[in-house]
């Protein structure tokens, strides 16, 4: 039988994201688990609802790429303290690339950045596109979104995001045409339903797999939680992308059933 030694230095030599929680404080010191892309947890912690919500919050450290202490009680009750686990996350953080240095840019970089994204800023517009502008922003790149897909493109996947929010047709419909030529988990182009309209005729006569555009691209970008400011916008942007990566509908919790994180 493997050992999750073996099963996480597999993932790491193959730069897989995987994550080791380890109880450090209460019963059962020592116990471990494994978690990770494409493999079954292994391992338990000593009882199967611990296991359970443990699992759970190792998914979305390792989400993350955070790493850090997290505590329960013995059945995995919440506001407890009786177990503490450690979680350790081996994964390069998920990166974001924002085309466009807009009004919006800004506050979509600082609710990425609380995310553990690190977040690329692009725009063909020296002017615009500055460190000064966006000081958390890991990188911000002078050049055509497109030409910065084709270096990068091949290092997006399913963790990733890439928002385009130009809603200038010159700019969006070639970085939406390479980011279709990548795995990137999410895609998104701000605008109005008019210029997102306008939009979808141009990549079609522009020859984009239009089956794949309507299964891909999230336009207008975001989920309609009403918001008005950058942030408000900023959190609709990720609250998408948080929904597109778990596979949970956009969907008030007051109405659903089932596990609620």
């Amino acid at each position: 039988m493997t050992s999750i030694y073996d099963l996480w230095r597999s993932a790491v030599t193959d730069s897989r994201p995987v994550a080791i929680a380890t109880v450090v404080e209460g019963p059962g010191v020592g116990a471990k688990i494994l978690v990770g892309e494409d493999i079954e947890p292994v391992g338990s912690l000593g009882d199967p609802d611990l296991d359970r919500v443990v699992v759970r919050d190792a998914i979305g450290e390792l989400a993350g790429g955070r790493t850090g202490v997290r505590h329960y009680g013995p059945h995995g009750e919440a506001r407890e303290e009786t177990v503490s686990v450690f979680i350790e996350s081996f994964a390069p953080p998920p990166q974001m690339l924002i085309f466009g240095a807009v009004d919006f840019t800004g506050a979509l970089v600082r609710i990425a950045k609380v995310l553990g994204y690190r977040v690329t800023v692009c725009d063909a517009r020296e002017v615009f596109a500055t460190h000064r502008r966006f000081p958390q922003a890991d990188e911000v790149v002078v050049d055509w979104p497109h030409r910065l897909l084709e270096r990068v493109g091949d290092r997006l996947g399913p963790r990733d995001a890439v928002c385009v929010l130009t809603h200038d047709h010159k700019f969006d419909i070639p970085a939406i045409i390479a980011a279709l030529g990548t795995e990137v988990g999410y895609l998104g182009a701000m605008g109005s339903r008019r210029t997102n309209a306008e939009r979808l005729l141009r990549l079609e006569q522009d020859g984009a797999d239009m089956d794949e555009v309507r299964t891909r691209l999230s336009a207008p970008i975001g989920l309609d939680l009403g918001g008005r400011t950058p942030e408000e916008t900023a959190i609709s942007i990720c609250a998408e992308i948080i929904a597109a990566r778990t596979g949970r509908p956009a969907a008030s919790l007051s109405v659903t059933e089932g596990p609620i994180h």
